[in-house]
């Protein structure tokens, strides 16, 4: 028997089976098609077989990181959540789906990566407190980046201005597409019947990090909790389909170091973590060399001998920071 698929996805938290969209996007799917993939939960991408989150590695060690594909893939492996869609459901599915694209995304990425409050205080506190060192330090900035390239290709603006015409704009747009899918749902469980489709899958990958996360600027998020039927919509898929990680990810705590050791393997993990902090300062340093934090240049004795510039320096560091 095949040995299944390998699906990399970012780690969850507020309840949630994962903090991401595209990973929650996934995870759904499969979790509605009954695909059997071995999971792994992570919160360094590096780690994954693309270098992003989510990443499915196939049986035949092809890697799949955009949703889109990572579903096809899985209806080929006739696990397919929209089989018993009729042509026009297909049709209104696939409607939906390009309107979140449209409509909401960008909402969502200016909500959680644009917005001042809420980048500083979640995104990039959550990222920097469950990244490994030195990851933590520069990858958040770096997301920020391509979410705000992202931004850029949705909106079809090369000049993206941050301010409260684009926030009004955005968050415009975003209520008109809630209120669409709210229409659309009504009082029925899932979009389509009795059963959870890919359209569901979609739907609860970009509304639930709204609903459950603690926003500081939250206005997007009260819009949602406006529209109850969407609001229990994210709550029943969390219910029935990842009633453990609700569980797990509400109680979860840091891991803290056990009290007491064996003592017989003390010279090992400090080999061990002597090791990684070789290892982690030479990715920093091979990191600040390759984007140009850091240059190394050839000067005369006598400016050896000269006291540095200490606004020179100033100005660099601020350069360097993310």
């Amino acid at each position: 028997m095949a040995a299944p698929d390998e699906l990399f996805c970012w780690e969850g938290d507020w309840g949630l089976p994962s903090v991401s969209t595209d990973c929650l996007v996934v995870l759904a799917y499969a979790q509605f098609a009954g695909a059997p993939l071995k999971l792994h939960k992570m919160s360094n991408p590096w780690r994954s077989p693309g270098g992003s989150l989510p990443a499915l590695r196939t049986n035949q060690k092809d890697t799949l990181t955009r949703p889109s594909d990572i579903i096809i893939h899985l209806r080929k492996q006739k696990y397919n959540a929209d089989y018993d869609l009729s042509a026009k459901e297909g049709a209104d599915s696939l409607a939906f789906i390009s309107l979140m694209e449209e409509k909401l995304a960008p909402a969502l990425i200016y909500t959680f990566w644009v917005e001042p409050k809420n980048y500083v205080e979640v995104t990039r506190r959550w990222y920097a407190e469950h990244m490994p060192f030195p990851l933590n330090f520069f990858l958040p900035g770096r997301m920020q980046r391509q979410q705000l390239e992202k931004l850029r290709l949705l909106r079809g603006d090369e000049l993206l201005e941050s301010g409260d015409e684009l926030e009004k704009e955005l968050y415009r747009d975003a209520a008109e597409c809630l209120n669409l899918l709210s229409q659309r749902l009504g009082s029925s469980k899932f979009f389509f019947g009795d059963s959870p489709s890919s359209l569901d899958a979609y739907v609860f990958g970009h509304l639930a990090p709204i609903l459950k996360s603690k926003l500081p600027n939250g206005k997007l998020q009260q819009h949602l909790k406006s529209l109850e039927n969407l609001s229990s919509f994210c709550t029943n898929i969390l219910l029935l389909y990842f009633p453990r990680d609700d569980r797990e990810s509400s109680s979860q705590q840091p891991a803290s170091q056990p009290e007491g050791g064996d003592f017989d393997h003390v010279p090992n993990k400090r080999r061990k973590q002597f090791l990684s902090a070789l290892a982690a300062l030479g990715a920093m340093l091979s990191y600040a060399l390759l984007t140009g934090m850091v240059s190394i240049q050839h000067v005369q004795q006598e400016a050896l001998e000269e006291p540095p510039d200490l606004r020179t320096i100033g100005s660099h560091e601020e350069d360097g920071d993310d």
